[in-house]
C-alpha cells in the first residue's frame, strides 16, 4: 500500500517520457498556473473565514440559535446539532470544529452525534464553494446559484432528519 504513491508517479514519469514529454518543464508550467489559481481564490477565502469567525465570535450565532430554536424543536433537529446547521454552508473548517464538539459531547451514537453526521456528509460548504469557484470563473450573475445550493443544502439536512427521526436509522 505505501507503494502507490510513488508507483503511480513512475507510470507518469514513464508515460510522459515515453510521450516524448518533458516532464519537469510541465511540471513547473503547472505550479505555475496553480500559483495563479491561489491568488485568485485567496482573497475570497479569507473574506469568508473571517465572516465565519466574526459571526462565532460576535455572540450573533448564539442570538441566532434562539431566534430559531422554536422552529427547530418542531422539526425535531436536535438543539446541539443548530450550530452544524448554521456553520456548514459558511465554513468547511469550521463545521469539522464543531462536529469534534458535538461527537465529543454527545457521542457519536447518540441521535444528536449521528444526526450532525449525517448532516454534515450531506450537506457542502456552499457559501465558500460559490466564493471560490466564481472567483475564478469571474461570474458576477449568482442569483441562481445560490438558491439553488441553499436548497440543496436543506434538501440533505431535511434528508438526515427524516431518516434518521421518522425512519429510524
Amino acid at each position: 500500500m505505501q507503494y502507490i504513491t510513488p508507483a503511480l508517479i513512475m507510470i507518469i514519469i514513464i508515460v510522459a517520457l515515453s510521450r516524448k514529454q518533458t516532464v519537469y518543464t510541465d511540471f513547473i508550467d503547472g505550479a505555475g498556473e496553480g500559483m495563479k489559481l491561489l491568488a485568485d481564490i485567496f482573497p475570497p477565502l479569507v473574506a469568508m473565514l473571517v465572516a465565519a469567525s466574526m459571526l462565532k465570535a460576535s455572540g450573533a450565532m448564539d442570538m441566532l440559535l434562539d431566534v430559531i430554536k422554536p422552529f427547530s424543536e418542531k422539526l425535531g433537529i436536535p438543539k446541539g446539532v443548530m450550530p452544524l446547521i448554521l456553520i456548514r454552508p459558511v465554513s468547511g473548517s469550521g463545521s469539522i470544529g464543531v462536529l469534534s464538539g458535538i461527537l465529543n459531547e454527545y457521542g457519536p451514537d447518540s441521535l444528536t452525534g449521528r444526526m450532525a453526521s449525517v448532516i454534515c456528509g450531506s450537506t457542502e460548504t456552499t457559501f465558500y464553494c460559490l466564493a471560490v469557484y466564481f472567483a475564478k470563473t469571474r461570474v458576477k450573475s449568482v442569483k441562481r446559484a445560490v438558491p439553488s445550493a441553499i436548497l440543496g443544502d436543506l434538501a440533505g439536512i431535511f434528508a438526515a432528519i427524516f431518516a434518521l427521526r421518522i425512519v429510524g436509522l
